[in-house]
């Protein structure tokens, strides 16, 4: 049949099968998640009209500047994640490819994976306030602390959350605030005994803070070259491994006395 045809016609025909491959890999399901920076939220303040932190048994401090817990935005577990999608994010710095499997877990239900969400945001928070109470050498007998953030899952904030109780409880432990009345910002996991934790998307969580007005930016030292690939121009990393160096990494930058970290 080709031998009937003009070479552009031959051309042509060939050219079919090929077009129909590509348009199938160009719009085709991959299993990728797209995820680009999410909201922030003040520990020491409100989030939709409630207050994040409430503590009672204790007298609360009145605080300045802000301490922002970070987040990424991912495309939802059943989102159609085409090659074309992947080509135009894989570009662009304030977009991540990621493998599906390491956002959501594989083989979980949508309802499955947004009860695991909440299952570690709320570890998080009871291991943020072990952790601050035990920092204090407070008894969670006497002093009550309740946490209370919308909207968000996973164990990403527990460091932010521990730094926010403290503030309100004890500030930089003479008188004045941890922030020094900066925006900061940050993220980490936190357990009972202070250790900070790597999380995943701080390139990403970066970008998110400094849209936000942070200036100083606390990331788990196991992430700084991950941080710093797409460090956005005026905000300063400080690395941290425990509850205790990120106390003093503040407590120096607000005095400006003392050594503090970088990446």
């Amino acid at each position: 049949m080709l031998s009937r045809l003009t070479r552009p016609q031959a051309v042509a025909v060939c050219a079919l099968p090929v077009v129909a491959l590509i348009a199938t890999a160009l719009f085709a399901p991959l299993p990728f998640s797209l995820a680009q920076p999410g909201m922030t939220a003040n520990v020491l303040g409100d989030n939709q009209g409630t207050p994040v932190i409430t503590i009672s048994g204790a007298p609360a401090r009145a605080t300045s500047g802000q301490l922002r817990m970070t987040t990424i935005e991912a495309t939802g577990p059943d989102t159609h994640v085409s090659l074309g999608d992947v080509f135009d994010s894989w570009f662009r710095k304030d977009r991540a490819v990621m493998p599906h499997d390491a956002v959501y877990p594989s083989g979980q239900s949508v309802k499955e994976i947004e009860q695991h969400n909440t299952e570690q945001m709320q570890q998080s928070q009871d291991a943020a306030t072990e952790a601050a109470l035990n920092y204090l050498k407070l008894s969670d007998k006497k002093v009550k602390v309740t946490l209370r953030l919308a909207d968000v899952g996973g164990p990403s904030a527990g460091l932010l959350f521990t730094l926010g109780i403290i503030d309100k409880l004890d500030g930089n432990g003479a008188g004045g605030d941890l922030t020094g009345g900066r925006t900061i910002a940050g993220t980490g996991t936190i357990d009972a005994d202070g250790a900070v934790g790597a999380v995943g998307g701080v390139a990403l969580k970066t970008q998110a803070a400094k849209r936000d007005g942070a200036t100083v930016f606390l990331v788990p030292k196991a992430e700084c070259a991950d941080a710093k690939g797409e460090l956005p121009k005026g905000l300063r990393l400080v690395p941290v491994t425990s509850l205790k160096g990120a106390v003093s990494a503040l407590t120096a930058l607000e005095s400006g006395k003392g050594s503090v970290p970088a990446c």
